[in-house]
C-alpha cells in the first residue's frame, strides 16, 4: 500500500461541483483537495503522483443493482463475484450492491450467509447487499429488523415471477409496514406477474415463441399498474418505496405523480432502457434472446421519457441490473419458448461510459452523470459520503477518466464473463484510464492491477433521503 498519492491537474467533477483541483490521498481516504496551482495545492507532497491533466477526476461509480452468480431459470448468472467486480472496475465502478436471495422455506439469514460466502475474498472492489424477500412470514419480519441493524437496509420484493420470487399484496404490505418501523427501504420489481403469466400462456398457445414476444406479453400497462399499486401500498404502510428498473413511460408517470404528491417514492432505470429497444428483441435467428430481461425493452419512444425523468429527477438512479447469461448454452435454453430464456443482460462494465455518452449527446450534464451514477445511489443506500463523492474523509474511490478517448464496445474486448455484448459495435466517447479503490490502483493506465479479495463488505446505514 502506497502511503500518499497525489492526483494533479484534473477536472474534479462531483454531483455538486466542477473544479480544477489536486487531490491528496492518504491511508485509503481523501485527505485534502485544493485548487490546482494554488499555494495549498503546491504544498501537497506524496510518494506517488498521477498526472490527470486534460482528464476528469470523478468518484468511483456505485452500481446499486447487480446479480452476480444469481440462480435463475435452471442456470446461474455467468459472472462470479470475482469476474463481475473486475469488470465493474474496468468500467469505472468501485462499489456494487448485490442481491442476496431468500429461498421460499428458508430464512433471510441463510440467504445472506450464502451470499457472503460467494463474495468474501473474491471481490476486486467494495460491495454491499440488499436482501430479496421471497417468503414473508412472522419470522422473516423479525429478521428484517436484525438485518437493518447490521447494515443490510434494503429489501427487494417481486410482483412478478409467481412461484419463484413473487409476493402477493398482503405480503408486500406486511413487509412495507415493517420497513416503515425499522427504517429499511423496500425495492420493488413492479410488474403484474399473475396477468403476465396468462398472456405468456396465450402467446405460446398461438405459436408465438420468438424472443420478441417476451416484450409483447410483459406489457407497459402491467408495469404501470404494478407501479401504481406498489406506490399506494407503500402509502398505506407509511413506508418509502424504490422502484427498480423502470422501463415504461407509463410507469414514469406514476412515479412523477406520487412524487408531486410529496410521497417518498424513488425510481431507478438502467442503460438498456435508455439505449436499446424492442428492435433488439426482434433481431432474427434467435439473436433477440440476448436482449431478454425483465422489465423488458420497450419501443424507442419510451427512451425520451426516461431521459426526461432523469433530468427532472422523477428518476434518480441509473443502475445496471447486471445479470449476464451466455448466448451459447444459457439464452439458448429458450429456443422454441421465449418464456424459458433466462432473463438478464450484461452491463456492469458499460454503465459509466454509456452515461458519459449521454453527456456528449446532450441528454444530461456532467454533474448529473455523477449524481445518478455515484452520489445518489450512495445516498439512497446509506453509503454517502464514504462512497459517491470526492471530499475529505471519503474513501479514495476515484476514477481518472479520459473524456476524449473513443472506443467501440464489443464482446472481444470487454471483461465481463459473457459471450456477447448488448452494445456490440456501439461507438462511445470517453473511457476509464485509472481506477483507485480505497487508494489502491485497480486499473492503472488501462491495465488491471487489482486483485480478488481487495474489495471488502460495506455495511450500510438507512436511506439518506428520509432523514
Amino acid at each position: 500500500m502506497v502511503g500518499r498519492t497525489l492526483i494533479r491537474g484534473g477536472l474534479v467533477i462531483t454531483a455538486s461541483d466542477e473544479i480544477h483541483a489536486d487531490v491528496l490521498i492518504e491511508d485509503g481516504r481523501i485527505a485534502a483537495l485544493a485548487a490546482s496551482g494554488t499555494p495549498a495545492a503546491e504544498a501537497f507532497a506524496a510518494e506517488r503522483t498521477i498526472d490527470a491533466t486534460g482528464k476528469y477526476v470523478i468518484p468511483g461509480g456505485v452500481d446499486a443493482h447487480t446479480h452476480m452468480e444469481l440462480p435463475f431459470g435452471g442456470t446461474f448468472a455467468s459472472d462470479t463475484f470475482e469476474t463481475g467486480t473486475r469488470a465493474a472496475a474496468w468500467g469505472g465502478t468501485t462499489t456494487i450492491v448485490d442481491f442476496a436471495v431468500q429461498s421460499v422455506g428458508h430464512s433471510l439469514r441463510e440467504g445472506l450467509d450464502a451470499w457472503h460466502a460467494k463474495a468474501e475474498g473474491n471481490c476486486a472492489i467494495d460491495y454491499g447487499f440488499h436482501m430479496i424477500v421471497s417468503d414473508v412470514n412472522q419470522e422473516t419480519l423479525k429478521e428484517m429488523d436484525l438485518l437493518v441493524e447490521e447494515g443490510v437496509t434494503s429489501f427487494k420484493q417481486f410482483m412478478a415471477y409467481p412461484g419463484v420470487f413473487y409476493s402477493d399484496d398482503g405480503q408486500i404490505l406486511r413487509a412495507m409496514q415493517r420497513s416503515a418501523e425499522n427504517g429499511g427501504l423496500i425495492m420493488m420489481h413492479a410488474e403484474n406477474g399473475i396477468a403476465i403469466d396468462v398472456l405468456v400462456e396465450q402467446a405460446l398457445a398461438r405459436g408465438e415463441t420468438d424472443p420478441r414476444y417476451h416484450g409483447e406479453v410483459r406489457k407497459a400497462l402491467l408495469e404501470a399498474e404494478a407501479t401504481h399499486r406498489a406506490i399506494r401500498l407503500a402509502q398505506v404502510a407509511g413506508a418509502p418505496l424504490y422502484v427498480v428498473h423502470v422501463s415504461a413511460m407509463e410507469a414514469v408517470a406514476e412515479l412523477a405523480r406520487a412524487r408531486d404528491e410529496g410521497l417518498p417514492v424513488f425510481g431507478e432505470t438502467c442503460p438498456q432502457y435508455l439505449f436499446l429497444s424492442t428492435d433488439n428483441l426482434a433481431e432474427p435467428d434467435f439473436e433477440g434472446s440476448k436482449y431478454v430481461c425483465s422489465t423488458p425493452l420497450r419501443p424507442k419512444e419510451h427512451q425520451a421519457k426516461l431521459w426526461q425523468g432523469l433530468r427532472t429527477n422523477d428518476l434518480q438512479v441509473v443502475s445496471t441490473d447486471h445479470c449476464p447469461f451466455c448466448f451459447v448454452g444459457q439464452k439458448e435454453l429458450g429456443r422454441g419458448d421465449f418464456s424459458k430464456i433466462p432473463n438478464g443482460l450484461p452491463g456492469v462494465e458499460n454503465r459509466m461510459d454509456l452515461l458519459h455518452q449521454a453527456v456528449v449527446d446532450g441528454h444530461i450534464s456532467r454533474r448529473r452523470w455523477i449524481e445518478i451514477a455515484c452520489a445518489t445511489p450512495a445516498r439512497m443506500f446509506g453509503m454517502y459520503p464514504k462512497k459517491g463523492t470526492i471530499a475529505p474523509g471519503a474513501d479514495a474511490d476515484i476514477v481518472i477518466y479520459d473524456p476524449h478517448a473513443e472506443q467501440v464496445m464489443s464482446a472481444e474486448t470487454h471483461h465481463m464473463n459473457v459471450d456477447y455484448s448488448a452494445y456490440e459495435g456501439k461507438r462511445t466517447t470517453g473511457r476509464v484510464e485509472t481506477v483507485l479503490s480505497r487508494g489502491e490502483a485497480v486499473i492503472t493506465e488501462r491495465e488491471y492491477t487489482g486483485r480478488a479479495g481487495h474489495g471488502v463488505y460495506t455495511p450500510r446505514s438507512t436511506c439518506q433521503y428520509l432523514n
